[in-house]
C-alpha cells in the first residue's frame, strides 16, 4: 500500500495543485493575452475585455474538470483503474506541450484549451486516484490511505510555489516552461505504473477473478492468503449480484441512498463556500494580498508559507486526538486547518459510503458539484472581488457553521467499517422522518442501503 501512495505522488492531485498555485502571480500571462491581443488587432484589449478573456482563461480549467468528473464512471467501467490512469497521464503530456507552444505560437486560445485539457485530465484523474487507492487498502487504514489525496494536493501547490519563485521559474520567459512541469510527473507514473496490480476489489467484486485479487493483495500488502478479506468482498459480491453500476439518474431517484446524497452536496458546498478557493486555491491569493498591503515582490514567499501550513496541517492532523474536534470550531481560520477540515475527507468519503455499483456515479456526482462551483467561481470571483474588496467573504462563514453543524450531529463514523455497515449506519438516520419511508416493508430482510439481503 505504501508503494500504491508512493507511486501517486505525481496524482492527479499533485498536478492539480501544482497548476493552479503556480498561477499565484498570474501577471506574466496577463501581460501575454496583453501582448498577442495587440499583435493580432493593432491596440491593447478594453479593460472589461482583459477581465473577461483573463476569466475565461481561469474557468476553462473548472469546465475542462467538470467533464472529466462525469466521464469517469465510463472510463473507469471501460478501461479499469490501471489502464484509466494511464491514459489519464498520456493526456497531461498533451496538455503541457500544448501549453509550452502557445507562447511560440502567439495564442491564448491555446492556453485555454490546455487548462480545458489540464482540468479535464484531473477532474477524472481526482476519482480514479481514490478508486485505486480505496479499493486497494485495508479497511483499517481505508481512511487515512484516501486522505493521501488532501496531502497530495498541498504537496503539489507546495511545489508550484516553489518553483515559480523568481530564483527558479517564475519569471516572463520561463512561465510556459512553469507551466509543464507537470508532464514530467506524468512520465513517470506511465513508467511505473505497468508494474502495479490492478485494484483487487474491482478484480473480484467486478470481474469475478478471485485468483487476480488474491495476487494483487499480496503484492500491495505482502505475503499471505487474506482469505477473511476475500471472504469479505465475496459477501459485498453476493449482495451485489444482479446489479450493474448504477449511472448518475438512478443514484439521484434512489431514496435509500438520500442521506449519502446529501453528505455529498453539503461536504462539496461546505469546502466550495468557505472561500478557500478565492484565497488559496484558484489564482486570486495574488491580487488578496496585494489588497492586503503587501509588497508585489513578496507576496510569491507569503503564499510559499501558506502552502508549508497546509501540508504540515494534513501530515499531522492525526497526530493528536483533539485536532479533529478543534477543527469543526476553528473551521473560519479556514488557511490552517483547510487541510485538517472536512476538505481532506471530501475524496475518502465519497467512496467510503458508497458500495461499488453506486460508486462511480457517486464520485461523477461529487465531482460534478466540485467542478461546476469551481467555474461559476472562477468567473465570477475577479468581478466580485473588484466589487466588493473583502466584503466578498462576508457569507462564507455562515456556510461554514452551517456544514459543521451537520458534520457533528448527522454524519456517522466510517472508520474501520464495510460499505455495507456504513449504509446500515445512514439507513438509522432519523432526523424529523426525513427519508422514513425509504425502509424495506418486509422486515425479515436486511438492509444495506443499496439492496435487501435475505438473513
Amino acid at each position: 500500500v505504501l508503494l500504491s501512495i508512493l507511486k501517486h505522488w505525481r496524482s492527479s492531485e499533485v498536478h492539480r495543485l501544482f497548476f493552479l498555485s503556480c498561477c499565484t502571480a498570474p501577471q506574466f500571462i496577463k501581460e501575454f493575452i496583453n501582448s498577442s491581443w495587440t499583435q493580432r488587432y493593432g491596440g491593447a484589449p478594453g479593460e472589461s475585455t482583459a477581465r473577461m478573456i483573463w476569466s475565461a482563461v481561469v474557468a476553462s480549467y473548472a469546465l475542462g474538470g467538470l467533464f472529466g468528473a462525469i466521464s469517469v464512471r465510463w472510463v473507469t467501467n471501460y478501461l479499469g483503474r490501471k489502464r484509466a490512469m494511464i491514459w489519464n497521464n498520456a493526456l497531461n503530456i498533451v496538455a503541457s506541450v500544448t501549453m509550452c507552444t502557445s507562447k511560440f505560437a502567439n495564442s491564448f486560445e491555446m492556453i485555454m484549451l490546455s487548462r480545458f485539457l489540464f482540468g479535464f485530465s484531473s477532474g477524472l484523474g481526482g476519482n480514479i486516484h481514490v478508486f485505486y487507492l480505496g479499493e486497494s487498502s485495508p479497511k483499517e487504514i481505508r481512511g487515512m490511505v484516501t486522505l493521501t489525496v488532501a496531502t497530495f494536493l498541498a504537496i503539489g501547490k507546495l511545489t508550484a510555489q516553489i518553483a515559480g519563485l523568481s530564483e527558479l521559474l517564475g519569471r516572463e520567459e520561463f512561465w510556459n516552461v512553469l507551466l509543464c512541469v507537470p508532464a514530467f510527473f506524468s512520465v513517470i507514473q506511465m513508467a511505473t505504473l505497468p508494474f502495479f496490480p490492478e485494484a483487487p476489489r474491482y478484480l473480484l467484486i467486478e470481474k469475478g477473478d478471485t485468483e487476480q485479487c488474491r495476487k494483487a493483495l499480496q503484492f500491495l500488502w505482502g505475503p499471505g492468503e487474506y482469505q477473511k478479506e476475500i471472504e469479505e468482498m465475496l459477501v459485498e459480491q453476493e449482495a451485489l449480484r444482479g446489479q450493474r453500476n448504477k449511472t448518475l439518474r438512478h443514484l439521484l431517484k434512489d431514496r435509500s441512498v438520500r442521506w449519502q446524497l446529501l453528505t455529498l452536496v453539503v461536504v462539496n458546498e461546505g469546502i466550495q463556500f468557505c472561500g478557500i478557493f478565492g484565497v488559496n486555491k484558484l489564482v486570486f491569493s495574488f491580487s488578496i494580498f496585494q489588497e492586503a498591503g503587501i509588497p508585489v515582490d513578496k507576496i510569491r514567499y507569503v503564499t510559499l508559507g501558506v502552502g508549508m501550513s497546509e501540508i504540515l496541517t494534513n501530515i499531522t492532523c492525526d497526530s493528536s486526538f483533539w485536532i479533529p474536534y478543534t477543527t469543526a470550531g476553528l473551521i473560519f481560520l479556514f488557511i490552517l486547518f483547510y487541510g485538517g477540515g472536512p476538505a481532506a475527507v471530501r475524496p475518502s468519503l465519497t467512496h467510503e459510503i458508497f458500495v461499488q455499483t453506486y460508486r462511480p456515479a457517486a464520485l461523477a456526482f461529487s465531482g460534478m458539484l466540485l467542478w461546476a462551483n469551481l467555474f461559476i467561481f472562477g468567473f465570477l470571483f475577479p468581478f466580485l472581488l473588484a466589487g466588493l474588496k473583502s466584503f466578498t467573504f462576508l457569507f462564507f462563514s455562515c456556510v461554514c457553521l452551517a456544514a459543521s453543524l451537520y458534520f457533528f450531529f448527522i454524519l456517522p463514523e466510517t472508520k474501520g467499517k464495510t460499505p455495507l455497515e456504513i449504509s446500515e449506519d445512514f439507513r438509522n438516520i432519523r432526523v424529523c422522518n426525513f427519508l422514513a419511508d425509504a425502509k424495506p416493508e418486509d422486515n425479515s430482510l436486511r438492509t444495506t442501503g443499496y439492496k435487501t439481503v435475505e438473513t
